[in-house]
């Protein structure tokens, strides 16, 4: 969050003191302003609840509700820049709402706008305002210009129950709510994620092997007419037709691979991420040093991981050498790999480390990018680690 160069270091403004500072006049001007935003924001609220109430039995109602809160979510953001920008005070804006997707529906998106806790705090707080801003109003012009040598300390007064308003209605309400709308963000991130690797995998499979399978069926029909007529060409044609069957294979194999690779299965992380490094155009060693072996998503998640960043590192690092090193601390699972290359590379470069921070954050994990321009470039990712003995243990409880 950008602070305002005015707002002081500390949470909340500075003393008061027996004076007309710039902090004094600052919080005259937010008392004085109270009353037209308190009167704006109240008729907003009234008239968007008594039509959106009053129209509920309607098929329009509810949607401009729905809209009226979030044109409410817009208010309390309104408020929380006045109050940084006149009363020094700190405030983190709420979580967003949580994102809807397209396929989810209207009525997904309904409901979720609908019991949108934040909406509906500001929505408290824009009928509490009327009443407070008539009397800080009235309050501060009065002491203006009959309660003068006060005026210092009545709008310190003032405005402090100001703040508590603002912490109490406008403020993220815990942790919790921020952790709810980040886990919901997150599985829309999977989701699309997943449906994005389900269109590669036909997208492949319709452009490769099987267009190459109904090339070679085709050659093998007419083979199969020419094996009277002309052995020597029937013979030819069935040889070319072998050397297609190798091709596919090896596209099929390619293609599993990529979904998840055997070696990863059947050896691990060590030998899985031997064997990427192998076929890197840049030299890289390997260094994996591990307990055990984690849940199987989350070792899916780590090859996968390493496997793009070391696609990064052979189409646009111009490294002489790379390296790899898995680690396990404490509950998580360490990754990081460099390499001594140009350097300069940043989250929305081209080169996939947005999705790949997407990925690892929707499964609680940390991304990290450090690529100084001239090099070296070091990716440094976190996973939960998960024991895969636990995991099979609780999915034969689930099975049992």
């Amino acid at each position: 969050m950008t602070m305002s160069p005015q707002v002081p270091d500390h949470d909340g403004p500075p003393p008061v003191r027996f004076a007309f500072d710039r902090w004094t006049w600052k919080e005259i001007a937010h008392l004085l302003t109270n009353f037209p935003v308190a009167v704006a924001g109240f008729v907003y609220t009234v008239v968007m609840v008594a039509v959106g109430v009053g129209l509920a039995v309607t098929v329009v109602g509810l949607p401009l509700l729905a809209l009226g809160l979030q044109g409410s979510r817009l208010l309390g953001r309104a408020e929380r820049g006045r109050a940084r920008g006149l009363l020094g005070l700190r405030i983190d804006e709420p979580s967003p709402m949580a994102r809807v997707r397209r396929e989810e529906g209207f009525f997904a998106w309904l409901w979720s706008s609908l019991k949108d806790p934040v909406g509906w705090r500001s929505v408290l707080y824009s009928f509490i305002r009327l009443p407070w801003g008539v009397v800080t109003f009235a309050v501060t012009l009065v002491s203006l210009f009959v309660l003068w040598p006060v005026l210092p300390y009545t709008a310190r007064l003032l405005t402090n129950a100001d703040r508590g308003m603002v912490r109490g209605l406008l403020s993220p309400s815990d942790e919790l709510e921020r952790r709810i709308a980040e886990l919901e963000s997150d599985r829309g991130v999977v989701v699309d994620t997943a449906a994005a690797d389900l269109r590669r995998i036909e997208r492949d499979l319709h452009d490769g092997a099987q267009a190459r399978l109904v090339a070679l069926a085709m050659g093998l029909g007419l083979a199969k007419e020419k094996l009277t007529d002309d052995p020597e060409a029937a013979a030819r044609m069935v040889d070319e037709a072998h050397g297609e069957v190798k091709v596919a294979l090896q596209e099929l194999r390619d293609l599993a691979r990529g979904i998840h690779p055997a070696v990863l299965t059947d050896r691990g992380l060590d030998a899985a991420l031997s064997a990427i490094a192998s076929r890197c155009t840049v030299p890289v060693t390997v260094d994996v040093d591990l307990p055990g072996r984690p849940a199987q998503a989350i070792e899916g998640i780590a090859y996968f991981t390493v496997s793009e960043l070391l696609q990064n590192v052979s189409k646009h690092s111009g490294a002489q050498k790379a390296s790899v090193d898995v680690w396990r601390s404490a509950d998580r699972l360490m990754l990081q790999v460099t390499d001594n290359g140009r350097g300069g590379a940043s989250m929305d470069g081209g080169t996939g480390m947005s999705g790949l921070a997407e990925r690892l954050g929707a499964v609680d994990g940390l991304f990290v990018l450090e690529s100084p321009a001239g090099g070296p470039t070091t990716v440094t990712a976190e996973l939960p680690w998960r024991d895969r003995e636990s995991e099979k243990a609780a999915a034969d409880a689930r099975t049992a």
